[in-house]
């Protein structure tokens, strides 16, 4: 069976599931395969469970006639994503970066949404199995999609493009992460790098945050260049301090208003005028951008405010590398509050950088007044420091039940794999 023809299966039965325990009647199953498992042996089980379908690569020892047998189940999900996205002529906004792409897609499609029918990755399913995943999501009443992609070696986001084929993208920012891959703050933008790449070659649109410097180098090229900031960009704002949430105060590109978003933290400014950006460039209203903006929560464990008793908690845990602790902590130590707790977890894939960042953290902290702080696991773990000290979050979560913290700001952060939502019992979704 070609793709052509697994295409038209897929519209006739256009939901797709990689995992048999979320599978629902005439759904397709790709029985992918990794390190620690093999769709292979559940694609009969699938089919009993009401399957349409089952994509395998392994034959089976009992025939039936909807197991479909190709080379290679993610080869062929992923041709199928490049297949169906090739019969859409919508905009296809690729979003990228080191820091903020989560919450930058998040606020994108919020305020795209409220003109056009808009399709965008589910939680932060960005990786090679997510990605063609949201694509083979995007249905025929499509008026825009907003895929966001993750990586954290060179060739990835190359990778993701020649499928996605974007028309639109934004690289929010290219910091320290993922440095055991990419080698290097160079590797990281030249990983990044590659969204800009596809799109100079491909006449597309690149949305830059006009502050940083080495995305103007990154962009050049490029056809059509919107710029954002805080001066010098088609749309343009500032941060307004407010008691817990960000204030943004817009100066150009739409009407003169101050936006008032349920985020915590001035490091989310760039990705509020991402979203501003884009939506004035779609030709979304601005009191529709306004409320949409206005309107968005974050959700897992994504600058989180959490109000507990006499307390406010900041619950920033869904990841960590060096650029985004540091933005955390120095946006939190000028939060006005009458005592501070910080409680970080380690950071990860910094590879031989990393012990040499996790002194930095410490040395940031050092530099400010705390009520109390708490260092967890990783390489905090390998250093000389004056703190508290987990091996893991559950320890933490035991010392912090012990405390009777009263009119307290506390800030809680980490990498994904320090699992630092457990200090407040809070579970978080798993996407793999």
């Amino acid at each position: 069976m070609n793709i052509e023809q697994l295409h038209q299966l897929y519209l006739k039965y256009p939901s797709i599931q990689t995992d048999t325990r979320k599978l629902t009647k005439g759904d397709i199953f790709f029985a992918l395969k990794g390190d620690n498992f093999n769709g292979n042996r559940f694609a009969t089980q699938a089919l009993e469970a009401g399957a349409a379908y089952a994509v395998i690569d392994e034959a089976q020892a009992t025939p039936d006639e909807r197991l479909i047998l190709v080379s290679d189940v993610l080869t062929t999900l992923q041709q199928l994503a490049k297949y169906h996205r090739q019969q859409l002529t919508i905009p296809f906004l690729a979003i990228t970066g080191s820091n903020g792409k989560t919450t930058t897609k998040e606020l994108i499609h919020a305020v795209l949404s409220t003109t056009y029918k808009t399709y965008t990755t589910e939680g932060n399913l960005n990786n090679h199995i997510g990605v063609p995943l949201t694509l083979l999501k995007v249905k025929p009443d499509a008026g825009m999609a907003v895929v966001e992609m993750g990586a954290n070696h060179l060739r990835e986001i190359a990778g993701y493009c020649e499928y996605t084929l974007p028309t639109h993208g934004i690289i929010t920012n290219a910091g320290k992460a993922h440095l055991e891959g990419f080698g290097g703050v160079e590797g990281v933008r030249k990983g990044k790098g590659e969204l800009f790449d596809y799109l100079r070659a491909h006449n597309g649109t690149a949305f830059i945050m006009a502050d940083y410097d080495y995305l103007h180098d990154m962009s050049r090229g490029i056809k059509e260049i919107v710029r954002y900031g805080t001066a010098n960009a088609a749309i343009t704002g500032t941060a307004v301090s407010g008691e817990s949430f960000l204030h943004v105060q817009v100066t150009n590109g739409i009407a003169s208003t101050t936006i008032h978003t349920q985020l915590v933290g001035g490091y989310n400014l760039p990705n509020v005028l991402a979203a501003i950006a884009v939506g004035h460039y779609f030709k979304v209203p601005g009191e529709k951008i306004k409320k949409a903006l206005e309107a968005y929560t974050p959700s897992n464990s994504r600058s989180q405010l959490i109000a507990r008793d006499s307390n406010k908690i900041v619950l920033d845990a869904y990841n960590a590398n060096p650029s985004s602790m540091r933005a955390a902590i120095e946006n939190f130590a000028r939060l006005d509050a009458p005592a501070k707790v910080l409680m970080l977890g380690g950071m990860a894939e910094l590879g031989a950088a990393s012990v040499a960042e996790h002194q930095a953290i410490i040395d940031l902290i050092g530099q400010y007044n705390w009520k109390q702080v708490v260092l967890v696991g990783g390489d905090f773990l390998q250093l000389q420091h004056p703190y508290i000290q987990f091996n893991n979050a559950e320890q933490a979560a035991d010392w912090f039940r012990q405390q009777a913290l009263h009119d307290t700001a506390i800030l809680i952060k980490g990498s994904r794999s320090m699992q630092m939502e457990k200090v407040l019992s809070v579970p978080l979704q798993q996407n793999h």
